[in-house]
């Protein structure tokens, strides 16, 4: 009876370790659906199409919403959204600062340096003799008393500026609509050689479709060396301690101004979707993986790398 026991207990040791493997990889259901949110810019519908193309293929389900910024951090601290790969920072600070204060969001990781978002103007309006913010008050005829931005919420400095006078800019007006809404304007002030100023930033195809130049003189709205951004991926609280397979991927996700750029293109200029062309960059740039998904797993315990690599060459991927 000794030895059978033994024999039980040695045959129960071998295989803990796989037993113990398979306990610690499994995903928690709650985990399996995950939901992200976009504010409707090219660069975060692209990195989130990547992020979801690689989530979706090793067995998770995603969803996107796309929220104005406000909205946005409702949902992740009312816990109603998992993720964003969009917080510019310091462009956001203003409106993210109390979740970060509470402990309601998390920021997981920096997914993207050397970004600028600053004001800018045609590079015949810039030869003209604007070369600084402070300089567009002195044509208020060509500029027709108008700075153009986005979507509402992303802003706030620019019209808190014109709401105190700063750069003698009060009594314009911040024309708000969308990045696409934004760019159509510049599009025809471009066509017809009219004066216009906009937000703008990289990366985006807008840097080599327009000739534009970077307007200096906004270091105290939007930082130094024009607007130098970082781009970060955040959470609602604890979600990459509560889905740590999920979060690992967000913690290695990042990305560079080259490769944002081009995968913009294909979704503005080439007028592929999001996914597509998060599926185009990925097939050619598959050494990526090696670092997206190191220590990642499929929902079913596997390694996210090798299933990943396979239904690239199976030609089996999802979109």
């Amino acid at each position: 009876m000794r030895k059978l026991l033994n024999k039980s207990l040695l045959l129960l040791l071998c295989f803990m370790p796989i037993f113990s493997s398979y306990a610690l990889e499994r995903v928690p259901q709650q985990c399996k659906d995950i939901k992200f949110a976009e504010i409707g810019w090219a660069d975060l519908a692209f990195t989130t199409s990547v992020a979801r193309l690689l989530l979706d293929n090793i067995g998770y389900h995603t969803s996107s919403d796309i929220l104005s910024i406000n909205v946005a951090l409702v949902a992740m601290n009312n816990n109603k959204v998992d993720t964003m790969l969009g917080y510019w920072e310091p462009a956001m600070n203003k409106y993210i600062v109390k979740y970060l204060d509470k402990g309601t969001i998390d920021v997981v990781k920096t997914n993207l340096t050397e970004a600028k978002y600053t004001y800018a103007v045609p590079n015949y309006v810039y030869d003209a003799g604007v070369k600084d913010i402070r300089d567009i008050h002195k044509f208020p005829k060509k500029f027709h008393k108008r700075l153009y931005g986005i979507e509402p919420g992303s802003n706030g400095a620019i019209i808190k500026a014109v709401d105190q006078d700063k750069y003698q800019l009060g009594g314009w007006k911040v024309v708000e609509s969308s990045e696409q809404g934004m760019l159509a304007q510049v599009s025809r002030a471009v066509r017809k050689h009219e004066w216009i100023a906009f937000l703008a930033w990289e990366p985006h195809p807008m840097n080599t479709k327009f000739d534009i130049r970077y307007l200096t003189g906004a270091d105290d709205i939007f930082g130094p060396n024009f607007g130098s951004a970082t781009v970060h991926t955040i959470t609602r609280q604890g979600f990459t301690s509560e889905c740590s397979n999920a979060g690992r991927l967000l913690k290695n996700l990042s990305f560079n101004v080259e490769m944002e750029n081009e995968g913009m293109k294909y979704i503005l200029e080439d007028k592929n979707t999001a996914s597509e062309a998060a599926y185009k960059i990925i097939k050619s740039n598959l050494n990526v993986l090696d670092k997206w998904l190191s220590g990642v797993n499929t929902v079913d315990g596997k390694s996210a790398l090798l299933a990943i690599k396979k239904k690239f060459e199976d030609g089996e991927i999802v979109r």
